[in-house]
């Protein structure tokens, strides 16, 4: 029996997990070089992807023409006559569960995300580090036949930046620090008042650049970058495109437990994130990244750690869990990383 050459992979949110996947889709290309991949994930996140050998992408408009079950049937017709042999559901939701549904007679292996595990996690039942993410996508390959080695990681060139770039963050030869300080729920934010005194101190060892996303985060952090110098704020003012860009060109990438630190993990930047009510055990740490890279909220205090896999979950009492790991912390933690 001839070997499969085309896998359909399915992942169409949310950023830091389709972000998550694109370490684990060089890694298999780079293994399985005779191998085609067909991504199918949201619009927005098709940059991802760029530049990798072997890997197309394409859209699922969830909102558009592919909305409903009628709509996933024309995209399923769309998909099916691109020739898939397999199918990598690394997303394993109600959409790509009916999209299986369709591929009747072609191989589907979903993803395990360890429900079950997480739910004892956060519920408090045992404490301890579950498979991280990057390996249950692996997982999914290897079920197809496809067993991966995530131990040697590939990643991108650093992009050239165009006169655009230039024009707004100049050719500052200092150190590049980036700070993603939002994040989707208050508990996994640092204070703003407390990441303003981080983003001072760095700012005069460093050049720093701040990443943000809509009309709010972009007025706070211009409130910030406006007080000193060496600090620009980017949000609003490029493409996603244009950002990863950038963002390939850092020394380091400061975030939360967010998309951002997985959009520089997987350009091969180094990252240091900041925990609050979530915990790198449920598997989420940046890809290549140690818990050493993590900075943590003291669970001496706040036991419940982590209170939710994506920390939407905020118990009486946890409101101010970040505010009990210091600036000097991270300042510390940025400074011996870029030693």
């Amino acid at each position: 029996m001839p070997k499969p050459k085309h896998i359909l992979v399915i992942r169409l949110s949310a950023m830091g997990d389709v972000a998550m996947s694109v370490p684990v889709l060089r890694a298999f290309v780079s293994q399985y070089p005779d191998v085609k991949l067909t991504v199918l994930t949201k619009p927005f996140f098709k940059p991802f992807f760029r530049g990798i050998l072997n890997v197309n992408c394409i859209a699922a408009e969830i909102k558009e023409k592919h909305k409903g079950v009628f709509g996933l049937w024309k995209l399923s017709r769309e998909l099916l006559q691109l020739d898939i042999d397999l199918v990598a559901d690394l997303h394993n939701v109600l959409r790509s569960k009916i999209l299986k549904f369709f591929f009747f007679g072609k191989k589907v292996v979903q993803i395990d995300k360890g429900r079950e595990e997480k739910k004892r996690l956060t519920s408090g039942q045992y404490f301890k580090q579950l498979k991280t993410t990057h390996q249950r996508y692996a997982d999914v390959f290897e079920k197809l036949g496809y067993p991966l080695d995530l131990s040697q990681p590939v990643f991108p060139e650093k992009v050239q930046l165009s006169s655009k770039h230039l024009d707004v963050i100049g050719n500052n030869e200092k150190q590049w620090v980036g700070i993603a300080p939002f994040a989707a729920f208050q508990g996994k934010m640092y204070p703003i008042d407390l990441m303003t005194e981080v983003v001072d101190t760095l700012s005069k060892t460093y050049q720093v650049f701040l990443f943000g996303a809509g009309n709010d985060e972009a007025r706070q952090l211009n409130a910030i970058a406006s007080q000193f110098e060496n600090v620009i704020n980017l949000a609003g003012r490029f493409t996603l495109d244009e950002e990863l860009d950038i963002i390939s060109n850092l020394d380091v990438m400061l975030a939360m437990d967010s998309g951002n630190a997985h959009l520089a993990a997987m350009l091969g930047v180094n990252v240091i994130t900041v925990w609050g009510v979530t915990h790198p055990y449920a598997g989420f740490l940046p890809f290549h990244q140690t818990i050493d890279s993590a900075i943590l909220a003291n669970r001496e205090r706040y036991p419940k750690i982590p209170t939710s896999v994506y920390g939407n979950k905020l118990p009486e009492g946890y409101e101010q869990v970040m505010r009990f790991i210091a600036p000097e912390t991270i300042i510390s933690k940025i400074h011996n990383a870029l030693k």
